[in-house]
């Protein structure tokens, strides 16, 4: 696939097929990946692959503590402020996806089997986790868990795969530590969702907005 095809192309999935990911797959995105940039070379990231049934534990834990209402406490805080802009296309993100799944406003049993599909992980049948050692330079090693996810989900565009970058699955450390055994001097920053995309469902299709240049670039001449 050409390079700028796939940055075009890829987007989060949220509707995964069942069908497991070989192995040897899964192996080969990894493989690519290890090549994106990092600070100094310093590769901080580390990696968690989940498949089966693992996964399908953490799956079950996950969506009672998030049905229950639990609070996230996650090891990076989740932003809960934002710039009028960036707070209005997050809104909109919010309707396209609701009005997608024919959710109206006023309906919070559906909102609700929306947040619950996501706390199920949309199905994806891999769960990929993010961590840092909690000694580094967080703001870096951030920085380079960015580039490295990104490049993740575009290697696996490229093989048919699909990818959702989730916060939701990284709210509840505990039940990762317990599940996965990460040590607790790891943080444990993002995850991916990977699957195949159930290439049927609206959800996966809807059209994205993206701001135009003159939002975010600023020429120097």
């Amino acid at each position: 696939m050409e390079l700028e095809a796939a940055v075009r192309g890829r987007r989060s999935i949220r509707k995964f097929r069942a069908d497991n990911i070989p192995k040897g797959v899964i192996e080969e995105i990894m493989e690519a990946a290890r090549w994106a940039p990092s600070w100094g070379n310093t590769q901080a990231w580390e990696f968690y692959v989940m498949t089966g049934k693992p996964l399908e534990v953490f799956r079950k834990q996950n969506f009672e503590k998030l049905v229950a209402g639990e609070p996230f406490r996650a090891d990076v805080p989740m932003p809960e402020i934002w710039p009028e802009h960036m707070k209005k296309r997050y809104g909109e993100l919010g309707r396209i996806i609701l009005a997608t799944l024919g959710v109206k406003r006023e309906d919070k049993e559906g909102r609700n089997r929306f947040y619950s599909e996501m706390a199920l992980l949309f199905g994806a049948p891999c769960l990929v986790v993010a961590c840092i050692p909690k000694d580094t330079r967080v703001e870096y090693a951030m920085l380079d868990v960015g580039l490295i996810t990104q490049t993740i989900c575009l290697v696996a565009h490229g093989k048919g795969i699909g990818t959702c970058i989730m916060a939701a699955a990284v709210g509840y450390p505990d039940i990762l530590r317990k599940i996965v055994l990460i040590p607790e001097n790891r943080r444990i920053i993002v995850s991916i969702a990977m699957g195949y995309p159930e290439n049927a469902d609206p959800i996966n299709h809807f059209e994205r907005p993206r701001a135009g240049l003159s939002e975010f670039v600023r020429w120097v001449e």
